[in-house]
């Protein structure tokens, strides 16, 4: 056993595969809406909207965006870059993109299995940059709620990842020690530079195989490599 008994988890895509997931949730939106009559690519589309996300979620992070603004936003922008303008038509997308996406099932690979290997030994937690409600359905629909002790969200806390004030708070919830608590995630800035700075170990995954100089604890490409540290 490891020095660690306190396991703390990012959810989406470290244990919860938001790319497949939303890419399906998107697919199924396109041609329910008959977007195939104004837009060729579906697929182009799709890059798009994930390129408008990943910037507007750093946005929220920076606390320079509200979680409802960029809800319709994201959507207002993609269409856009298609020459649509239709804010009734971005805002029944964000709606209906946050009714079905959540209740997607698919996994990364190996998360039931490790986290089936990890339960008997440790306490699990996630802390996530996740808005509460949808987290929470993502973990029910996929069984994936009775693995975890807490869940820590930025949404609750105040403050996004890295910031030191929600690993403070997601381990001054359960009363978890520095010493004892280990970080899992597949954002190098966000949860393991974070959790670095605040003061505890980390696990990388690093499943894109980024190239970079910083000096962390653990790095992996698959969580069944954790069997090898844990």
């Amino acid at each position: 056993m490891t020095k660690y008994s306190q396991i703390f988890f990012d959810l989406d895509r470290t244990l919860w595969d938001f790319d497949r997931n939303s890419t399906e949730t998107l697919t199924e939106l396109f041609f329910r809406h008959n977007l195939d009559t104004s837009i060729k690519n579906h697929e182009e589309f799709i890059s798009i909207f994930h390129e408008v996300n990943l910037e507007l979620w750093d946005l929220y992070r920076r606390g320079e965006m509200t979680k409802d603004v960029l809800r319709v936003k994201r959507f207002q922008i993609s269409f856009e870059q298609f020459g649509i303008n239709d804010d009734s038509l971005a805002a029944d997308f964000g709606d209906e993109y946050l009714e079905i996406s959540p209740k997607k099932t698919i996994l990364i690979p190996h998360t039931k299995e490790i986290l089936d290997y990890l339960a008997p030994h440790y306490t699990l937690h996630i802390i996530t940059n996740g808005f509460l409600a949808t987290q929470q359905i993502k973990m029910k629909n996929c069984s994936l709620d009775k693995y975890f002790k807490s869940l820590t969200t930025s949404e609750v806390v105040g403050h996004n990842k890295p910031r030191p004030e929600i690993f403070h708070k997601a381990l001054s919830f359960v009363q978890a020690t520095k010493d004892e608590s280990i970080m899992i995630g597949d954002d190098l800035e966000v949860d393991i530079l974070g959790a670095k700075k605040y003061g505890i170990d980390q696990v990388f995954l690093n499943r894109d195989q980024l190239v970079h100089t910083e000096n962390i604890t653990h790095e992996i490409k698959s969580l069944i490599e954790l069997k090898e540290i844990l």
